[in-house]
């Protein structure tokens, strides 16, 4: 249970792994939690490393690669904690990726631009339920996720050449501003 600051965890959340996980439902309800966002994770970096191809600046590629990399060390880091509590990754990842790839095949941004709005757009919802979720979780399991949730930067670098984009040519701002309610409506209908 979610707990102000200052208070002390209640529930499954006063609970460590070993303790929380001898429930068989939460154990489940974990392994599909860590494979549905070990998923999220790889498909991330597929994206980021998609995106660095329509970089304009040799700049950019590198610091979209630097951020794929992360969270491909994020993946890993998920991956590795599924096979320590004997679940196999790929079958804790299987029942997520057709919905995935489904809605980032719907969402195909068509420039940079729109590249950098969807992972924008994207990470911030899912960031923000997976903070909700991390809250009610066992102690151990609610730090990785918390911690694979590191900002790898890309939320201030999408900022930032958005913003130049739009300085540079302030249509570009109507055009984007559809495309992040296009991709707000396809993540809302999945």
């Amino acid at each position: 249970m979610e707990t102000p600051d200052n208070a002390t965890p209640t529930g499954i959340a006063a609970k460590d792994w070993a303790t929380a996980s001898a429930e068989p439902q939460y154990r489940a309800a974990v392994i599909d939690l860590l494979g549905a966002l070990a998923y999220g994770e790889l498909a991330a970096f597929e994206r980021l490393a998609e995106d660095a191809k329509l970089a304009p600046t040799l700049a950019d590629k590198a610091e979209l690669a630097k951020m794929a990399s992360a969270e491909f060390h994020h993946f890993e880091r998920l991956r590795d904690r599924l096979a320590a509590v004997d679940a196999e990754p790929t079958a804790a990842m299987e029942p997520f990726a057709k919905a995935l790839d489904d809605f980032h095949r719907q969402t195909a941004p068509s420039d940079w631009l729109e590249g950098l709005v969807k992972a924008y757009v994207g990470d911030s919802i899912a960031s923000d339920f997976y903070r909700e979720v991390a809250a009610r979780l066992d102690s151990d399991t609610r730090g990785l996720v918390v911690s694979v949730l590191d900002d790898t930067g890309h939320g201030n670098f999408a900022v930032e050449k958005v913003r130049a984009a739009i300085d540079a040519d302030p249509r570009v701002g109507g055009r984007l501003a559809l495309w992040a309610r296009r991709l707000m409506g396809e993540a809302l209908s999945q």
